[in-house]
C-alpha cells in the first residue's frame, strides 16, 4: 500500500463549480448593467447638449421677432393705423376687485 497523503487544497466541495458559474455570470450581468448606464449617461449627455444648441437657436429666432414686432409696432400711426380698419378707444372702462389677485388664500384654523 502506498501512502498518499491527499492535500486539502486538492480536494473539491461538491457545489464549488457551480458556485464558480453563478458568480462568473453574476460578473457577466454586473459588467453588462455597466456599459448599459455609462451608453445611457453618454447618450444622454449628447441630447442635452443638442437640446441646448436648439434652445440657444429658438431664443435668437425669438429675439429677432420681438425685434421685427416692436419696429413694425413703432410704424403704425394714426393714419395708417386708420388704413388698416382700426379705429380709436373711446369709452374705456376699467373693473376693480378688491384685494391681490396674486396672493394666496387665507386658510382658517383647524381647516386642514
Amino acid at each position: 500500500m502506498m501512502n498518499k497523503k491527499i492535500s486539502i487544497l486538492a480536494s473539491e466541495h461538491p457545489l464549488e463549480q457551480q458556485a464558480m458559474r453563478a458568480l462568473f455570470a453574476l460578473l457577466v450581468l454586473l459588467l453588462c448593467g455597466y456599459l448599459y448606464f455609462v451608453g445611457a449617461s453618454v447618450l444622454n449627455i449628447m441630447a442635452r447638449k443638442e437640446a441646448s444648441a436648439k434652445t440657444t437657436n429658438l431664443q435668437s429666432a425669438i429675439a429677432g421677432m420681438e425685434q421685427q414686432y416692436f419696429a413694425l409696432s413703432q410704424s403704425v400711426d394714426a393714419s395708417s393705423a386708420h388704413a388698416l380698419g382700426l379705429a380709436p378707444v373711446t369709452g374705456t372702462q376699467y373693473v376693480y376687485r378688491p384685494g391681490n389677485a396674486a396672493s394666496a388664500g387665507v386658510v382658517a384654523r383647524g381647516a386642514i
